[in-house]
């Protein structure tokens, strides 16, 4: 259980490196590709607030990555359950405002890692 607990945190921290890439260093040429009803036009004028996101989600990997080094198995616990909380109000909230693939692809994962987290507690 261990192994695939660690693989799923492992999972998500990438995944949050690659939104912090993709908003922090891609807004403008990769994101025009992914958002494609999102005006041109707004895309330089929404760079700041995307990096600024980007850095959030770069926060939220930290976090997870973190949980790798941790030799208490307390403490390793408890951080794991904090940012994989946080990952899933994140994901939670995006698909409310946002999207509903947002939940599907960054709060189930989150909530499916955050189960298994309290069941191997």
């Amino acid at each position: 259980m261990e192994l695939l607990i660690n693989l799923f945190i492992g999972i998500i921290a990438v995944f949050h490196i690659y939104i912090l890439w993709f908003e922090m260093f891609a807004w403008e040429t990769r994101g025009r590709k992914v958002f494609k009803h999102f005006p041109a036009e707004l895309f330089p004028k929404t760079k700041t607030l995307a990096a600024n996101q980007g850095l959030y989600n770069g926060f939220l990997a930290a976090g997870l990555i973190w949980t790798f080094f941790i030799e208490n198995v307390e403490w390793k616990t408890n951080v794991a359950i904090f940012f994989l909380g946080c990952v899933a109000v994140a994901g939670i909230y995006g698909a409310l405002s946002a999207s509903k693939k947002i939940f599907f692809v960054q709060g189930l994962p989150a909530i499916i890692t955050l189960i298994l987290v309290l069941i191997n507690r």
